[in-house]
């Protein structure tokens, strides 16, 4: 009897050993599993993970309920940035930012956290949301050091299932493992109330808009590319011949922007054209025509270094290409004038040919050292240029464009006075484009607080617009 009771207790205690193993075998599969490979080295100028959700329940998922947490170390820096080069679902659609831990540990201190709009559609059961391809960087522009990023793993070069890398559905944890903190709790249980509610639906934007912030790492970020632009290097005009350097491009960090970062463009000179470098981003296709053009510009009256006095140009304008139907929408800002004229002015042109001379333009006359919204309207055969709202003038006929057009953004000296070394600056906040309709500033402002609200940098949602055109010179002159 007594060894009866013993085989019973034994039975009985080796399946409660195996009912664990059991269990775990026999548990329902996570609803999502989050894909990871490395696509930069360990030290480098800008991390680049890449990420992929998959659907592994048995419903279909939207997109939109679902959030992402990268994490990783800060090293010291105060603020880190994010962008997106690709995606399957479109940049547009990816939202994000960058977090300071809760309950930071040793390998985890902030994360980057990924969400979707709910223009990325759905997952069904089994399905993948294709591959997204996002940049994390310093804005100060020094090296991150991932070897001691929690989600880090140099040995995935391929996508693999990473458990360090944590997915949310409807603010549900339901993938990866959270940082352990210090005291044995994970960085979700301490994280505060407003961290661990269910996000809010992110709407689709709307069609037809094109916007940028500049969240970029550098001249050279191929996300920069990717969104369309393109940092001039190529010979010609306007202003010194032959003198467009990527050197001047940049985008440092700055508080009183919107999403922290500008586009920053540096003229630079001794006073000879073999140390003159002028700075320019523009548009790699010619695919905006009607419709409402804005951009929040920081103009300057003074240099950043060095003498004042130069005939330095600060321009937002459209162009197209030189020929028979050559279009071209000018804001130039001369702080001390230029062509024997005097400054400080912002003129404001609408171009037929520029080989002939032939626009009509106004001049307005007066500082406008600092931040200011330019906001250029073409529609129902009117251009009609504004800045912080004050109307200056429109014009029509001719001189309404006829042919798609690029943008383009520079700072470039008319000429060259004087000797001594000397920089100016002209920063870019954001970018807006609204095709076929005229937009007051109002209109303007709650689209861009729109998409900034929904953490997104970058945004193309006007049909078959495609950075198409290869890098080619400015067909601008210099003239008066």
């Amino acid at each position: 009897m007594f060894k009866t009771l013993l085989l019973v207790i034994a039975v009985a205690t080796s399946g409660l050993a195996f009912y664990p193993r059991w269990r775990a075998t026999h548990q329902a599969p996570p609803q999502l599993t989050v894909r990871y490979k490395a696509g930069s080295p360990a030290t480098t100028v800008v991390a680049q993970p890449w990420l992929e959700v998959v659907n592994t329940s048995g419903k279909r998922v939207l997109l939109s309920d679902v959030t992402i947490r990268y994490y990783f170390t800060g090293d010291g820096a105060s603020s880190y940035a994010f962008n997106c080069v690709q995606a399957a679902v479109g940049c547009s659609n990816i939202a994000g930012e960058t977090v300071a831990s809760a309950d930071p540990t040793t390998t985890a201190d902030r994360y980057l956290q990924i969400g979707f709009t709910t223009g990325a559609g759905s997952l069904a059961p089994g399905a993948k949301s294709g591959a997204i391809g996002l940049q994390l960087y310093r804005p100060d522009g020094r090296r991150p050091d991932q070897l001691d990023d929690r989600s880090f793993n140099a040995a995935d070069t391929t996508f693999q299932a990473s458990r360090t890398v944590t997915a949310y559905l409807r603010g549900a944890h339901v993938w990866g493992d959270e940082p352990t903190g210090p005291a044995g709790s994970t960085g979700r249980a301490a994280a505060s109330a407003q961290d661990s509610s269910v996000p809010r639906p992110r709407p689709a934007h709307p069609r037809g808009i094109v916007f940028d912030d500049f969240h970029y790492s550098g001249p050279d970020d191929p996300a920069l590319h990717a969104h369309g632009w393109l940092v001039r290097t190529s010979p010609g005009g306007p202003g010194i011949h032959d003198t467009w350097s990527a050197a001047g491009v940049s985008f440092p960090a700055e508080k009183a922007a919107v999403g922290g970062q500008v586009l920053q463009l540096r003229a630079s000179t001794d006073g000879t054209k073999a140390s003159t470098k002028q700075a320019e981003v523009q548009s790699s296709g010619t695919n905006f025509l009607t419709g409402t053009y804005a951009a929040r510009i920081y103009f300057n009256d003074r240099p950043t270094s060095g003498r004042n006095g130069d005939h330095v140009n600060e321009s937002f304008y459209t162009i197209s290409p030189n020929n028979s139907r050559y279009s071209e929408l000018d804001n130039e800002y001369m702080p001390n004038g230029g062509w024997g004229a005097p400054g400080p002015r912002l003129d404001t042109t609408s171009w037929y040919s520029a080989d002939a001379g032939d626009r009509v333009t106004h001049k307005l006359v007066s500082s406008l050292q600092g931040w200011h919204t330019v906001v250029i309207t073409a529609v129902h055969g009117a251009a009609t240029y504004s800045v912080d709202g004050h109307k200056l003038f429109s014009s029509g006929g001719k001189y309404f464009p006829h042919q798609n057009m690029s943008i383009n953004f520079n700072t470039w000296f008319v000429d060259l006075p004087f000797t001594g070394p000397r920089a100016w600056d002209m920063r870019v906040n954001w970018f807006y484009y609204k095709a076929d309709k005229a937009q007051s500033l109002a209109d303007v402002q709650k689209a861009v607080n729109d998409v900034h609200d929904s953490g997104t940098h970058y945004v193309n949602t006007v049909p078959g617009h495609c950075p198409c055109f290869p890098d080619r010179p400015d067909q601008r002159s210099d003239r008066p």
